[in-house]
């Protein structure tokens, strides 16, 4: 049931209720977790929209709707993870994944839905270099209309795609250089799903994308991270990536320093790019993407973004300030296919246009007090805003909250 939207015009209180719980235990060598949290909410216009449109909320998961303005949402993660030797671990589980050292990442980012994973890290030269390489299957839009065709099952699956991700990274003194691969396979075709193909198990990174190139039925991306240490609470950290080197690329500079000008004073300054049609694919199922989500940034594609984050600690109390500037392109119709919209295919569509721009200004002044460090549980006030030039008026919000909150992963409102 997904309800009447156009009782939302009329919504000017909100609430976010979330329950949930996390059991985590060490049996020797063997260590596990499990989580699960279950939202009811109403939330501002942009996320609501977001929401219904997408069937999926960023950072929440798969959601329902109930008199065209209450969601549901709820989303489970978990692992069994085995470490036979001190340098090597195994972990079997369903979660997320973040590459990177900044606020967002243009390789991996964990405000997508969780999925099920095999994963496999090793350590050597006494930790400065660290090697992981995993096995995943994500899945297309959440939408009635890409489930299976599978008779009458009410709750047929849902479009799926294998994906494997390999990630080096190496510690050269002050510096931390990392390696990234993704590969994601064409697992269902026309003519039903496709056996399973023995290269999807490769760990080693580099040779799936020799051997599949950039131009293929899979969807490759490769790319590199790094992190400077300047001074002792100082350092500057950068991504680049690129689908189809040469021709399109995404990068990302940053910096963050502590106890600037006086204890417990931290600020960071981000910038984040997209070529237009970066991650995007021919056949757009294959685009870089999981469950109606961007995989690297929430924006997706043909966008440039600022990110400014100062917090100030005085003991268990914390003010933070959050502001993100960001420009992105979109496609003045449906029919227009402009390298701004990642379900569409990599290549232009009549009639010839040119791109719109959207320029969004996003603010999140808040003041926290920290009750239990075990769980980050914190008492919280503050005040969001939300203003998108070039959009539609119900993209545009300005919201005053309390709260109590705990911070056991990361949600992301500012998209």
């Amino acid at each position: 049931e997904r309800g009447d939207p156009t009782a939302y015009a009329d919504t000017n209180r909100f609430y976010m209720n979330t329950r949930g719980f996390r059991i985590a235990g060490d049996l020797g060598r063997v260590s596990f977790q499990t989580m699960f949290h279950e939202t009811q909410a109403i939330m501002p216009g942009y996320i609501f929209w977001h929401g219904y449109t997408e069937g999926v909320l960023i950072g929440h998961g798969r959601t329902k709707f109930n008199d065209g303005r209450k969601f549901d949402a709820g989303f489970s993660q978990g692992n069994v993870s085995y470490s036979p030797t001190d340098h090597i671990n195994i972990q079997l589980g369903h979660g997320r994944h973040f590459v990177g050292h900044g606020h967002r990442s243009m390789l991996l980012s964990d405000h997508a839905m969780d999925a099920p994973y095999l994963k496999f890290s090793f350590l050597a030269m006494q930790g400065r270099l660290q090697y992981s390489t995993w096995h995943t299957k994500l899945m297309h839009r959440l939408r009635e209309a890409d489930r299976l065709p599978t008779g009458d099952a009410n709750e047929a699956l849902f479009r799926w795609m294998r994906a494997r991700f390999n990630h080096l990274s190496v510690h050269l003194g002050r510096a931390q250089l990392g390696l990234f691969e993704a590969t994601i396979y064409r697992n269902i075709t026309s003519e039903g799903v496709r056996p399973f193909d023995v290269q999807e198990l490769n760990p080693v990174i580099g040779i799936n994308t020799a051997m599949n190139g950039f131009d293929g039925e899979r969807k490759t991306l490769v790319g590199a991270d790094l992190r400077v240490k300047l001074m002792d609470k100082l350092y500057m950290y950068g991504q680049w990536a690129t689908d189809r080197p040469g021709e399109r690329q995404a990068w990302q500079a940053g910096l963050r320093v502590f106890d600037l000008l006086r204890k417990d004073l931290h600020v960071q300054l981000e910038y984040n790019t997209a070529d237009p049609y970066m991650y995007m694919h021919q056949r757009p199922t294959q685009a870089y993407m999981h469950a109606s989500l961007p995989l690297a940034h929430p924006t997706g594609t043909a966008f440039n973004e600022v990110v400014a984050i100062v917090e100030q600690g005085f003991g268990r109390l914390r003010l933070q300030g959050k502001v993100n500037l960001a420009a992105r392109q979109r496609d003045p119709g449906p029919e227009a296919s402009l390298g701004t919209d990642l379900r569409k295919p990599d290549e232009p569509a009549d009639p010839p246009s040119e791109p719109r721009t959207e320029e969004r200004f996003s603010l999140d002044a808040n003041i926290s007090y920290l009750v239990n460090p075990v769980s980050n549980l914190r008492l919280v006030g503050g005040f969001m805003r939300r203003d998108v030039q070039g959009g539609e008026d119900r993209f545009n919000s300005g919201l005053i909250y309390i709260a109590v909150r705990t911070a056991l992963f990361n949600r992301y409102h500012d998209f």
